[in-house]
């Protein structure tokens, strides 16, 4: 399994990204799916998920500004981030939830007036 994530930049507060996710040799209706991003200095932490059945997660700093969506053919999924903040400026990774594949490159972030 193969993932590549993209879609990242610089935006002002208030801004809004929509992050796509591609991937080659899974379907991303066959799992969960999820989001996660990482500081320099930090953990990668999870931001929002869909569980297998449908139900969302979402860290609680997201306060219901970000959104996950598939699309119908099940290799690209996106993430549709809205008021960001400085807080948000991070690497954003995808992935499968809850149990990960290996990583791909992640983008980059950032949030900044």
């Amino acid at each position: 399994v193969q993932l590549q994530a993209s879609g990242g930049g610089a935006v002002q507060p208030g801004g809004s990204l929509r992050l796509s996710c591609l991937v080659s040799g899974k379907s991303f209706w066959s799992d969960g799916v999820a989001w996660y991003r990482q500081v320099p200095g930090h953990e990668r932490e999870l931001v929002a998920a869909v569980r297998r059945g449908g139900g969302a997660v979402q860290a609680i700093f997201v306060r219901g500004r970000f959104a996950i969506s598939r699309d119908g053919g099940g290799d690209e999924m996106y993430l549709q981030m809205n008021q960001l903040q400085p807080g948000d400026t991070a690497v954003y990774y995808c992935n499968f939830y809850p149990s990960n594949e290996p990583w791909g490159p992640g983008t980059q972030v950032t949030v900044s007036s």
